[in-house]
């Protein structure tokens, strides 16, 4: 399945959450700048809160894979498909650029958001929380969030976004009360090959978005 747009995206998942969750008292958490167009869309119909979790990706030196992300709030979360021999092995040759890239990292998304982040935790507590993205290819973002969301009493998760990695779902499958995945792949490309408009709002843009949004909220 190929989509318009990440909007046109979102707007067939909220066709989806709209008759369920439409009275509930939701959250949507959008875990990219591609996926706050999809959240938009879905926070539209639902009539609730729409916010975002930045997070940095930590690739591993020379592979095609992710040691794990850095959040807003600097806590760092290895990738949940490591083993812990493969994740004490990777800690302990690549020490040093790892806890290099973590401070980078945070640096980043620091001088994009402020110290205060963009995430009100009051916001989040007691809601059935939405973490929405445009698309899926591992669970590198999943496992961020989901460390970010532990200390929060939530209602109940679900995991929404237009397309996904049979290894994503898998995953999402385990952690989320519900999923809503409209396509399903078994050979995942870039999530970009799977929209006609790969139009994005630069971090920035998207970030003064939600900070708007969340100002209406308050």
């Amino acid at each position: 399945m190929y989509f318009e747009s990440r909007i046109q995206a979102g707007q067939q998942l909220a066709q989806q959450l709209f008759e369920k969750y439409r009275y509930e008292n939701c959250a949507i958490i959008a875990l990219s700048d591609g996926g706050v167009l999809v959240g938009e869309q879905i926070a539209t119909q639902l009539h609730c809160i729409l916010t975002m979790l930045l997070v940095e990706d930590i690739p591993v030196p020379g592979e095609s894979v992710s040691f794990g992300g850095v959040s807003q709030t600097g806590q760092f979360t290895y990738n949940s498909e490591f083993s812990s021999g493969e994740i004490d092995e990777y800690a302990t040759e690549f020490h040093g650029y790892l806890e290099e890239q973590k401070r980078e990292a945070f640096q980043r998304i620091n001088r994009l958001i402020g110290d205060g982040g963009l995430i009100d935790r009051d916001l989040l507590r007691d809601h059935t929380i939405i973490l929405v993205n445009d698309g899926f290819a591992d669970t590198t973002v999943l496992d961020v969030a989901l460390d970010f969301l532990k200390p929060i009493r939530i209602n109940r998760l679900i995991i929404a976004a237009p397309v996904a990695s049979e290894q994503a779902v898998d995953r999402l499958h385990v952690v989320a009360d519900e999923l809503h995945i409209l396509d399903v792949k078994t050979n995942f490309f870039d999530t970009d090959h799977y929209y006609t408009d790969n139009t994005i709002p630069t971090h920035e843009e998207t970030i003064d978005k939600i900070n708007k949004i969340i100002l209406n909220w308050r």
